[in-house]
């Protein structure tokens, strides 16, 4: 198998093995990846549309009705109104959904942590790289992409933990 051939097939079995070492670890919580993927991004982004942060955290609109159905429901993503579009609604996390947020993070450290052992920096930093130039070239390819780059980067770089009250 050639190194083409060989690409999608790794990076599945490698996001594959990290989501379960991910979820398994966050059992206690209980929440899948890409349910704390959602609340870690709205987190960091709070006063998003449903349909930005669906864009933001490249989630399906549809799934991630449900999950913020399921967020709201243990108290800790809350939709308010739109004050500029009384139609749309607003999201933002809740006060007990910051020991939430903190505790997926570290998670992800620890996931992370145990995934790159073995792994220098700067070759963490050239797989960051090249991972997020082929994510966005997948992206370009995607006629429905809204931006070229992925737009949870930008807002994770945030690290802001701002809740509703």
């Amino acid at each position: 198998m050639d190194s083409h051939q060989h690409l999608g097939f790794l990076l599945d079995d490698v996001a594959r093995l990290y989501t379960r070492r991910f979820e398994a670890r966050a059992r206690e919580l209980p929440l899948t990846l890409t349910q704390c993927k959602a609340l870690a991004v709205l987190a960091n982004c709070e006063g998003v549309s449903q349909t930005r942060l669906a864009e933001i955290s490249e989630v399906d609109p549809a799934r991630l009705v449900r999950i913020l159905d399921r967020l709201e429901a243990v108290g800790w993503a809350d939709r308010r109104s739109d004050p500029q579009d009384r139609r749309a609604h607003v999201l933002a996390i809740t006060e007990s959904a910051k020991p939430i947020v903190e505790r997926v993070w570290k998670i992800v450290r620890e996931t992370s942590t145990e995934a790159l052992k073995g792994v220098t920096s700067d070759e963490l930093h050239l797989l960051l790289k090249v991972l997020e130039r082929v994510h966005a070239n997948l992206l370009a390819l995607d006629a429905l992409a809204p931006e070229p780059v992925p737009a949870w980067h930008q807002c994770l770089r945030r690290k802001s933990l701002r809740t509703v009250r």
